[in-house]
């Protein structure tokens, strides 16, 4: 296998604002949402993950969260053109990242996960950087957790050509 690579999630600024001024004026207009329709939630904010590479193995996740609370990271499919199209719950990708530290846990605990399903995601993270560029993602963060604490990225071993 070739040499390790880490790829850090960033946060898309203006993804999220877009997204958040489409629920902004579809409550000031007091219009429902398209059909199927996915709405930022305030407690979530897009991500983005570059592929400067594009020939993938994914090797493992660094999450690491300050104290407690939850962070879950959903993959976004590849049809989505944020400046054109609204995000349709159709494009969320399965399974989603979990992570979390309980109340009750010691501060400098592990954090929890659900080992199988990430392990899943992040292959299906490098087979779809086999063909984009750009993968964007939905962070939410819960239970006390907040976005300053929280530093994400994925391990990948580069392919040999």
């Amino acid at each position: 296998m070739g040499e390790e690579m880490e790829l850090e999630f960033t946060e898309d600024l203006q993804l999220t604002e877009v997204m958040r001024l489409r629920v902004q004026s579809l409550q000031q207009r007091g219009q429902k949402r398209q059909d199927g329709e996915r709405l930022l939630l305030p407690h979530e904010s897009v991500y983005r993950l570059d592929f400067s590479e594009q020939e993938l193995t994914f090797s493992h996740w660094n999450v690491c969260l300050k104290g407690l609370g939850r962070l879950s990271v959903t993959g976004i499919s590849q049809l989505w053109t944020p400046d054109l199209t609204n995000l349709m719950t159709r494009q969320l990708l399965e399974p989603t990242g979990q992570f979390w530290r309980s109340a009750g846990d010691p501060e400098d605990a592990p954090l929890k996960c659900l080992e199988a399903d990430i392990q899943e995601f992040g292959e299906r993270i490098a087979e779809l950087a086999k063909v984009r560029k750009v993968m964007y993602f939905l962070f939410a963060f819960k239970d006390g957790a907040e976005k300053d604490n929280i530093k994400c990225s994925l391990m990948f071993k580069k392919n040999e050509a």
